[in-house]
């Protein structure tokens, strides 16, 4: 049986309840609560009534259709199961974002909004100034991601890239044996907080394979075949794939002008 099918029974149901509950109270009223069994003589001995208590009379025959009625309707009633509400997710406060590599961009960004701030040795304060290490620390703090605050705890931090060939946009680049860092824009490009009377600022890379102690990868590598970051094998990837050239062109036109 449908559901509308259903609805149509109970309600079919319902009306004959209705008819059958008042006929009950019609006979209910008309039935007389006493006999007389008087002579037409007239004997006052045998001229007695007889009155029959309520509890010893039979039920009306309807009484029998309302139950059973009733009975039908709830069997015909369809089950309807309630699905319990899924619960909510829970906000943790403070929680992190797992680092992505679409983090590049927002990360260089980050970075460049604190050019022009003032070489302070120890510095973490904007506001005051920033060293290399406190420069990078904050930079990658802004998109979320933490990482140590001097520059031979950074050294242990992500992966190592063997070479500026593979290099990519976001990696941190060390060099003086570690004693400073600056972080990789591609195209020959770098920002950091150079030493002291200078500021953070874009410039051009002056660091080699030769002179890099090492390099530290703290976003995820891009996808293959996405946009490449420099003369490396993604590059070299993107002469023989014209997907990857395009993909390749669109991010190195994009950081190219965010390196200006």
């Amino acid at each position: 049986m449908t559901m509308i099918d259903s609805v149509n029974r109970i309600q079919q149901i319902q009306a004959t309840l209705m008819m059958l509950s008042g006929s009950s109270a019609r006979a209910a009223q008309t039935a007389p609560t006493a006999s007389s069994t008087s002579a037409a003589s007239g004997s006052s001995a045998a001229g007695t009534s007889t009155t029959t208590p309520a509890a010893s009379r039979p039920a009306p025959a309807s009484a029998d259709m309302f139950a059973g009625a009733l009975a039908e309707a709830e069997t015909a009633a369809p089950a309807v199961e309630v699905a319990a509400p899924a619960a909510a997710p829970v906000a943790v406060p403070g929680a992190l974002l797992p680092p992505s590599f679409g983090d590049t961009a927002r990360l260089v960004e980050a970075a460049r909004q604190y050019e022009g701030v003032p070489y302070v040795w120890g510095g973490t304060d904007p506001a005051v100034g920033l060293d290399c290490s406190g420069f990078t620390q904050r930079a990658y703090a802004d998109i979320g991601i933490q990482i140590p605050r001097v520059t031979w705890d950074q050294m242990n931090a992500g992966t190592q890239v063997p070479s500026l060939a593979e290099a990519q946009p976001g990696d941190l680049l060390f060099s003086h044996d570690g004693g400073h860092v600056s972080i990789y824009l591609g195209g020959g490009k770098a920002i950091d907080a150079p030493q002291p009377g200078q500021t953070v600022a874009v410039r051009d890379m002056w660091e080699t394979d030769g002179t890099i102690t090492t390099i530290r990868r703290i976003l995820p590598a891009e996808p293959q075949g996405a946009a490449a970051v420099g003369p490396g094998s993604a590059a070299a990837a993107a002469a023989v794939d014209p997907a990857a050239a395009d993909a390749y062109a669109t991010q190195a036109a994009f950081l190219a002008g965010m390196a200006r």
